[in-house]
């Protein structure tokens, strides 16, 4: 990791640029494929299923019978540990559901507001060279939660068709049974077009490669609703005296890990022990199975070292991490003034994994800086909110003199005039 030390303000945007692509051919490229999965349907899936995946599938719905098979086989506890994440997951998210109050704004006026599961979703899951059964857990629970209607899931297959049993086991556990094989923007295009075989949804949610990202963008400029614009994952670390050198450097391993496109940020103040946090980088880097692509991910990040506490709250908040793990003293009072970040981790004993897989909060969050404007997944996410409002004949009259001097303010004589012939009569 390159060091920066007390860099100035006019410095800081070279800083906190995330790890470039060429967004335009690859968006070219990304069209073609939904442009064909459009038209094609479950050929064209079938034929970049091959191409990409290398896998020759001929049946694109996963049966109850691999699923069964997937449940029988799994060890007994990596299915308690799903179980045990999957209740704080519920119990979290549960919490989010509120009966709204019905608000009568002037005597004979009466607001609320209802929240609708939406009708159909697609949830996308990575399977690649880490299947990413834990993001199911993270957007199945909240959609069941919601009330969601249909809900369908789409993974790509290994070589062989196969998909990853713990990936069929989460989706059971959540109540998910329609599963298919096919994963990249071709998935991305089957759900927000519908296929022979793969129903059209209405909003889709789930991480991915830069194509599956490209695709969720494309199809959004169509219709079709996203979870949120996303990117490669990230973490930044904010550090002091107070901080445990294995720790961050461990934190920051468990990001760069993700791929090699991934970025980790560590601001640190000067009293912070750099040295020791790099050698535990070296050292715990080597042990890793991932080690090529943690190592290439960490060539792109950066440590920043600033003067104060102050003066890091204020990078990180510039920056918008998707997750932001505070090691410093006072933490909870540092954490209480961010403002810009997809998922915070306070202290010592917070490790951003503990939030990817158990503790109960959502791990599906903005990227790239979408933190200062975006929230992560939620119930909210799989609702709509739909207004309503009741007046009684007092209560239009009450009203009227201010919606038709509004009405006729603006030109729109027949919204006056919706209100006045009921007046009247």
């Amino acid at each position: 990791m390159q060091v920066y030390k007390f860099p100035s303000k006019s410095e800081w945007p070279d800083l906190l640029k995330r790890p470039a692509m060429d967004a335009g051919s690859l968006a070219e490229n990304v069209k073609r494929i939904l442009i064909d999965v459009r038209n094609g349907g479950d050929r064209a899936v079938k034929g970049f299923t091959k191409d990409f995946d290398r896998a020759e599938v001929y049946e694109l719905q996963v049966t109850e019978n691999e699923i069964d098979e997937a449940v029988t086989n799994i060890p007994a506890e990596l299915k308690l540990a799903i179980e045990t994440a999957a209740s704080n997951i519920r119990l979290f998210h549960a919490a989010q559901m509120r009966q709204e109050e019905v608000i009568e704004t002037m005597p004979g006026i009466l607001c609320w507001r209802k929240s609708v599961g939406i009708e159909k979703v697609g949830l996308y899951i990575p399977g690649g060279t880490a299947p990413l059964f834990s993001t199911i857990l993270m957007l199945g629970i909240p959609a069941s939660i919601a009330g969601c209607r249909e809900v369908i899931l789409c993974t790509p297959p290994s070589p062989t068709g196969a998909i990853h049993p713990a990936i069929l086991f989460t989706a059971r556990l959540v109540g998910i049974n329609k599963i298919f094989r096919v994963g990249g923007a071709q998935a991305i295009g089957a759900m927000a077009y519908g296929t022979e075989t793969i129903p059209k949804v209405y909003k889709i949610f789930g991480p991915g490669n830069q194509y599956v990202t490209a695709a969720k963008m494309l199809v959004q400029q169509e219709g079709v609703a996203i979870d949120m614009p996303a990117g490669p994952s990230e973490v930044a670390v904010f550090a002091d005296a107070s901080a445990v050198p294995a720790f961050v450097a461990a934190d920051l391993l468990s990001q760069a890990e993700h791929g090699a496109d991934s970025q980790v940020l560590l601001v640190a103040t000067p009293d912070a022990d750099i040295d020791g946090i790099q050698k535990e980088l070296a050292v715990q880097l080597d042990r890793l199975p991932r080690k090529a692509i943690a190592a290439k991910a960490l060539e792109q990040s950066r440590i920043v070292i600033v003067k104060d506490q102050e003066e890091g709250l204020e990078i990180l908040n510039e920056y918008a991490p998707e997750h932001l793990i505070v090691c410093c003293e006072n933490s909870d009072s540092f954490a209480e003034k961010v403002v810009n970040a997809g998922s915070v981790f306070i202290g010592n004993y917070a490790p951003e994994s503990a939030g990817d897989y158990a503790s109960g909060t959502n791990h599906t969050l903005p990227t790239n800086g979408y933190a200062k404007a975006y929230s992560g997944v939620s119930v909210d996410s799989f609702v709509k909110k739909i207004s309503f409002q009741k007046l009684t004949a007092a209560g239009l009259a009450n009203i009227a003199p201010s919606v038709i001097e509004m009405a006729e303010a603006e030109n729109l004589s027949a919204h006056a005039n919706a209100v006045a012939i009921r007046v009247k009569k």
